[in-house]
């Protein structure tokens, strides 16, 4: 299966994934969890609740029920918004549902309201992203509005291209640099398919290449992939061709010329020739 290939099976999956699980929580959308903690008395529940606000975030602001405080504000650099009746409060670095309590408590405490029921919503992300660059079929700036694994920004950006190596390094804020095989984004546990955190940068390689000449049916650079054995490259490279020799094959490496068995593994570079055979 070639890395595209298997990039689009996984997005299929994904999309497959999230539609069986959105199904499966539907019926029980109107019951309370009880091993879940109720929501804080005055704040309306919001899907976006858990996501922490930054600089240049915008959201929506208002009380359930009426309409004269209501608005949308983004949130300035010293990382705060500015509201009617109450003026700045602090956002940055808060989650929407602390943001709703803060807001809360201000206007109980100014004698505006006496019990509000505010609501945050947030209506454009822009302070919390990954950078997606390489050989990437969409690269770019991918906002996270909540918790996304290696696999999930991979689909959302289309996969890797066919030039692509068939791993990802993913480069931390800190710059600590991990090394994710694509395979094993899907067939992996949790440590193989991490959440991605913002300021995090994922950087798809272009695959180092190898040759085969000779006698096989589809000579030409081919692309490095796991452990590649000069025996999976003459089948890669279409198989011999019917003059040639398994037993006649040389390796071009470093400038030196060797011969080697089927079983010898494949290093970037190398120039694998296939021999004819005798009769």
């Amino acid at each position: 299966m070639s890395t595209r290939t298997f990039c689009a099976v996984l997005a299929a999956g994904l999309f497959a994934a999230a539609s069986a699980s959105a199904q499966a929580q539907q019926p029980a959308a109107s019951t309370t969890n009880a091993t879940s903690p109720p929501p804080a008395a005055g704040i309306a529940d919001s899907a976006s609740s858990a996501y922490i606000l930054g600089r240049d975030d915008v959201i929506e602001v208002g009380l359930l029920g009426r309409q004269d405080f209501s608005g949308r504000t983004r949130v300035q650099a010293d990382g705060t918004i500015q509201l009617p009746l109450i003026g700045k409060v602090p956002v940055a670095d808060r989650t929407t549902a602390e943001v709703s309590e803060a807001v809360r408590k201000a206007l109980v405490s100014g004698g505006f309201f006496s019990d509000p029921v505010v609501t945050v919503e947030v209506v454009g992300y822009a302070s919390r992203y990954v950078t997606v660059l390489g050989s990437i079929g969409s690269p770019g700036l991918i906002p996270i509005n909540r918790p996304y694994r290696l696999s999930e920004i991979l689909a959302r950006v289309g996969g890797v291209r066919d030039t692509a190596a068939d791993y990802l390094l993913v480069r931390s804020a800190n710059g600590e640099e991990r090394k994710y095989p694509i395979r094993e984004l899907s067939t992996g546990g949790d440590a193989q398919d991490p959440f991605v955190r913002a300021g995090d940068k994922i950087f798809a390689p272009l695959a180092e290449t190898f040759y085969v000449s000779g006698k096989v049916n589809s000579p030409g650079q081919l692309t490095l992939t796991g452990d590649t054995t000069v025996r999976t490259a003459i089948a890669r490279a279409g198989g011999l061709a019917e003059s040639g020799s398994d037993k006649k094959v040389t390796v071009s490496r470093g400038g030196k010329k060797t011969k080697v068995d089927l079983d010898s593994k494949v290093e970037p570079g190398d120039v694998i020739e296939i021999g004819e055979r005798l009769f």
